[in-house]
């Protein structure tokens, strides 16, 4: 028989196995506690980034609005300055067309001077430049100026109520619902 080797055992006792366990448990307790804090900081950090993004959220809806905004305004701003310009070249004109319809009351058979009305009321009408309707309307301070009020004939059967436009002395004209000039009329009694 051969000599047996010698086999060497480890003695392990109790204690020794459970004092493992007990750091496995420190150490387990450790790392829940580790990621515990790490969850409440991302959450915090979650949170954070939550908010920071309603404020950039809502500083681009305000820019957003303010853009909007600042371009109606301008818009505003360029059909105001456009019409302000077309009634100021438009009252540049009334004297022609006054001129014009005098020439027409003085020569109604002349052809040239019916041609030139009719061109600047063509122009008139399409620039947007309309007369103001004032014989037999009522008197409208807005629309007219009294220069004359008369007694209204009883020659014939109708009446002439108070108020009422019986002549017109110079033609009024509006450019949309803007006035440009009001027309000066005789009112009735």
């Amino acid at each position: 028989m051969e000599p047996k080797e010698n086999v060497k055992v480890e003695e392990v006792s109790i204690q020794e196995q459970v004092e493992p366990a007990e750091n496995q448990t420190k150490d387990t307790k450790d790392t829940k506690q580790q990621e515990s804090e790490k969850v409440t900081t991302c959450e915090q950090q979650l949170e954070a980034l939550k908010k920071e993004l309603e404020e950039t959220k809502d500083k681009y809806l305000r820019t957003a609005a303010e853009l909007e905004n600042t371009r109606r305004r301008s818009s505003i701003d360029i059909e105001s300055a456009v019409r302000n310009r077309a009634i100021s070249i438009a009252s540049k004109f009334l004297p022609v067309m006054d001129a014009i319809e005098a020439a027409l009351k003085h020569t109604p058979d002349d052809e040239g001077v019916k041609s030139m009305a009719k061109v600047m009321e063509t122009t008139f009408a399409q620039l947007g430049i309309t007369k103001i309707e004032a014989v037999g309307q009522k008197l409208n301070p807005q629309l007219h100026n009294a220069i004359q009020v008369i007694e209204t004939k009883k020659e014939s059967d109708e009446t002439i109520a108070p108020n009422t436009i019986v002549e017109e002395m110079q033609t009024g004209y509006m450019f949309g619902d803007t006035v440009i000039r009001t027309a000066m009329v005789v009112v009735s009694k």
